[in-house]
């Protein structure tokens, strides 16, 4: 197999005024992403890239103009990695992540960083430089055999070292367990993994929407067919009743762990270090409007 199709492309700016819940502003260095996840919900973003490789294939490797006054950002939330992860091995050699945490450095800004790899280890001193960093990874398996169908991530050990050396260091750290796949994902499993090492545990159902739907649903048929059914229900019929039994069963865990457990947006804003980890099950829209993507641990 070849290598992604790589464009160096010039940008006149990369913050993005962003309306996700947990930011003001989002920075994406790189357009498409060589993790190339199946469930990936960026993939929408090919339509805008002129690309016509498959997704995962390609990546766009942004140069923008210097930020003018990054002090004016000064307690502004921003995110970095909403529709690429930042960390994806090109990073290594291109280094637009690094770029951009030299160029806001000193700025005040409070910065989040989302990704599925270990390489964002070689930015901990300069992330612990900006107030209140966060650093979240996605896991949602703790199966290397699974893991691999569905990305071409860094290993989930791998993945689970670099949070722990985060919490080690001070920094906030959030261990996001997205998507959750009906009976595949074991969730328990990973916060009890994971707990240890984190502020913040956001769980997130699968929500198969766009290109991607029908390439799951065969991957379901194809190796976990006793699965089929549950997902045809669920995806097919919208019966909600496994999503709503999993947040019922997730409450009582996180409560006899001596987790808090919150669905709505009573997170935001919590201070560091509020003991003790937080489980936040947030609903997509289908099943409880007023949950919302937690901020703060």
């Amino acid at each position: 197999m070849s290598g992604p199709v790589i464009r160096l492309v010039e940008t006149s700016g990369i913050l993005t005024r962003s309306n996700l819940p947990v930011c003001e502003f989002s920075v994406n260095p790189y357009t498409g992403c060589t993790h190339g996840c199946m469930y990936c919900y960026a993939s929408f973003m090919k339509r805008f890239s002129g690309h016509t490789e498959p997704w995962g294939d390609f990546l766009d490797v942004k140069y923008w103009k210097p930020v003018r006054s990054p002090a004016r950002y000064s307690g502004r939330e921003i995110f970095i990695g909403s529709v690429t992860d930042p960390y994806n091995p090109q990073e290594a050699v291109y280094g637009r992540t690094r770029a951009f945490l030299e160029e806001m450095c000193g700025s005040g800004a409070r910065i989040s960083i989302a990704t599925k790899s270990d390489l964002v280890l070689r930015d901990l001193e300069l992330i612990k430089s900006f107030p209140d960093a966060r650093v979240s990874w996605s896991i949602n398996t703790l199966d290397e055999e699974f893991r691999s169908a569905m990305d071409r991530a860094s290993a989930i050990e791998a993945r689970i070292e670099a949070m722990r050396i985060f919490h080690e260091a001070g920094v906030r750290t959030t261990c996001f367990i997205s998507p959750i796949f009906p009976g595949i994902t074991d969730v328990k499993v990973i916060i009890r993994k994971t707990a240890g090492y984190c502020d913040l545990i956001w769980l997130e159902n699968l929500n198969l929407r766009g290109g991607f739907r029908m390439q799951i649903m065969e991957f379901i048929k194809r190796e976990h067919p006793g699965l089929l059914p549950l997902y045809e229900e669920i995806y097919m019929h919208g019966d909600l009743s496994y999503w709503e039994n999993l947040d019922t069963e997730m409450q009582m865990f996180a409560e006899s762990l001596g987790l808090e457990y919150l669905t709505n947006d009573d997170t935001m804003h919590r201070p560091f270090a509020a003991p003790p980890v937080v489980v936040n099950y947030f609903y997509h829209e289908r099943i409880k409007k007023s949950a919302r993507r937690c901020a703060d641990a």
